[in-house]
Protein backbone atom coordinates (compact mmCIF):
# COMPACT_ATOMS: atom_id res chain seq x y z
CA UNK A 1 0.00 0.00 0.00
CA UNK A 2 1.54 3.56 -1.26
CA UNK A 3 1.59 6.24 1.79
CA UNK A 4 -0.31 8.92 1.35
CA UNK A 5 1.42 12.21 0.98
CA UNK A 6 -0.25 14.91 2.67
CA UNK A 7 0.06 18.40 2.39
CA UNK A 8 -0.77 21.59 4.96
CA UNK A 9 -1.39 25.40 3.70
CA UNK A 10 1.19 27.89 5.34
CA UNK A 11 -0.02 31.26 5.31
CA UNK A 12 2.66 34.03 4.92
CA UNK A 13 3.20 37.98 4.64
CA UNK A 14 4.34 39.20 1.91
CA UNK A 15 5.90 42.89 1.43
CA UNK A 16 6.24 44.22 -2.02
CA UNK A 17 8.48 47.92 -2.50
CA UNK A 18 8.03 49.22 -6.00
CA UNK A 19 11.18 49.45 -7.48
CA UNK A 20 12.68 52.85 -8.99
CA UNK A 21 13.44 51.71 -12.18
CA UNK A 22 9.85 49.65 -12.44
CA UNK A 23 8.64 46.50 -11.35
CA UNK A 24 8.28 45.03 -7.72
CA UNK A 25 10.56 43.59 -5.27
CA UNK A 26 9.03 40.93 -3.25
CA UNK A 27 10.26 39.50 0.38
CA UNK A 28 8.73 37.13 2.83
CA UNK A 29 10.15 38.46 6.38
CA UNK A 30 9.05 34.56 7.98
CA UNK A 31 11.27 32.70 5.67
CA UNK A 32 14.48 34.40 5.85
CA UNK A 33 16.15 34.96 2.38
CA UNK A 34 13.16 34.18 0.68
CA UNK A 35 13.12 37.24 -2.07
CA UNK A 36 12.05 37.76 -5.18
CA UNK A 37 10.75 40.39 -8.29
CA UNK A 38 8.48 40.81 -11.32
CA UNK A 39 8.29 43.68 -13.88
CA UNK A 40 4.51 43.91 -12.09
CA UNK A 41 3.01 43.23 -9.05
CA UNK A 42 1.10 40.46 -10.50
CA UNK A 43 4.43 38.75 -12.02
CA UNK A 44 6.00 39.69 -8.15
CA UNK A 45 3.25 37.66 -6.51
CA UNK A 46 3.60 35.16 -8.89
CA UNK A 47 7.29 34.79 -8.15
CA UNK A 48 7.00 35.09 -4.38
CA UNK A 49 4.67 32.47 -4.43
CA UNK A 50 7.22 30.02 -6.27
CA UNK A 51 9.83 30.79 -4.22
CA UNK A 52 7.88 30.63 -1.02
CA UNK A 53 7.00 26.76 -2.49
CA UNK A 54 10.59 26.27 -3.07
CA UNK A 55 11.71 27.58 0.24
CA UNK A 56 9.59 25.08 1.73
CA UNK A 57 10.03 22.02 -0.60
CA UNK A 58 13.65 22.52 0.64
CA UNK A 59 12.74 22.68 4.52
CA UNK A 60 10.88 19.41 3.73
CA UNK A 61 13.65 17.27 2.17
CA UNK A 62 15.90 18.25 5.05
CA UNK A 63 13.13 17.09 7.35
CA UNK A 64 12.82 20.30 8.72
CA UNK A 65 9.54 21.41 8.07
CA UNK A 66 7.52 21.13 10.74
CA UNK A 67 9.84 22.38 13.28
CA UNK A 68 10.53 25.42 11.03
CA UNK A 69 6.40 26.06 10.64
CA UNK A 70 6.50 26.35 14.72
CA UNK A 71 9.01 28.98 14.92
CA UNK A 72 7.57 30.70 11.81
CA UNK A 73 4.06 31.37 13.85
CA UNK A 74 5.98 33.29 16.68
CA UNK A 75 6.60 35.92 14.47
CA UNK A 76 3.91 39.03 14.47
CA UNK A 77 2.96 41.24 12.23
CA UNK A 78 1.53 44.97 13.41
CA UNK A 79 1.05 48.09 11.66
CA UNK A 80 2.57 51.46 12.94
CA UNK A 81 1.87 54.92 12.74
CA UNK A 82 4.76 57.10 12.95
CA UNK A 83 4.56 60.89 13.28
CA UNK A 84 7.76 62.80 11.94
Amino acid sequence: MKKKLTKKVYQYTAVFELNKGGGYTAIIPALPGCISEGDNFEEALKNIEEAALLYLEDLRADKMLEEFAKDSQKIVLAPIKVMA
